[in-house]
């Protein structure tokens, strides 16, 4: 992945808000990279923009060799898709479905026959293969959050974006978490951006990047 001269703009009340104020990154094939900064610094920004979540108002992105700007809809979707895990602090998941439904969607989406076979063995991967046809709501948040994990991981990304991705846990709940998306990542040789508030976690990754004002920081 490569950023240059990134920014975001959004209107205000009181005027333009710059939020990215002209990041430039490259993040190789298989790295893991931890972001931190104090809140407000445009750390998750920075994640949406790279998901194609959001649009930036400047700058470049160029995602599995592919320039985000200028694309559409329609084709960011495809991108994401085919090529991006996200994991964000609130689990995200369908209250109605099923897990091992919430973990089959994307594998669905995508038209892969194999889905519900896929489903089951991301679900068993992460310790819920007892819990198929359980619903979010008869789930701890520790489990859920497991759901999340393994429908983020049965596309087999290439990119993962995590935010915050224990900030809804305990810190015993939390731990076990992240053992799950490390253990996923090196078993697939999956590049992650890891936003969180704990130096312990960032330091997991091979490269910590800090964020403050919209700018990188080192």
């Amino acid at each position: 992945m490569q950023v240059r001269d990134l920014r975001l703009t959004v209107p205000s009340a009181a005027g333009p808000v710059n939020i990215l104020r002209g990041i430039d990154l490259d993040i190789s094939a298989g790295e893991a990279v931890g972001v931190v900064g104090p809140s407000g610094s445009g750390k998750t920004s920075l994640l949406m923009v790279l998901a194609g979540l959001e649009h930036a108002t400047g700058g470049s992105v160029r995602l599995a060799g592919q320039e985000l700007a200028g694309q559409d809809e329609d084709q960011l979707a495809l991108l994401r898709r085919n090529t991006v895990g996200i994991v964000f602090q609130s689990f995200h998941l369908i209250p109605t479905m099923t897990a091992l439904e919430n973990v089959a969607i994307p594998l669905e989406i995508a038209g892969d026959r194999a889905a519900m076979a896929k489903a089951k063995a991301s679900l068993e991967a992460v310790g819920l293969g007892h819990r198929l046809t359980h619903l979010p709501g008869q789930l701890s948040g520790g489990e859920q959050q497991r759901v999340a994990l393994a429908r983020a991981f049965a596309p087999r990304p290439r990119l993962l974006l995590a935010d915050e991705p224990t900030g809804n846990l305990d810190q015993a709940t939390g731990a076990i978490i992240m053992d799950l998306l490390f253990d996923l990542r090196a078993r697939d040789g999956t590049t992650l951006m890891l936003i969180t508030h704990d130096p312990a976690l960032a330091a997991r990754c091979g490269r910590i990047l800090r964020i403050g004002d919209g700018r990188v920081m080192g």
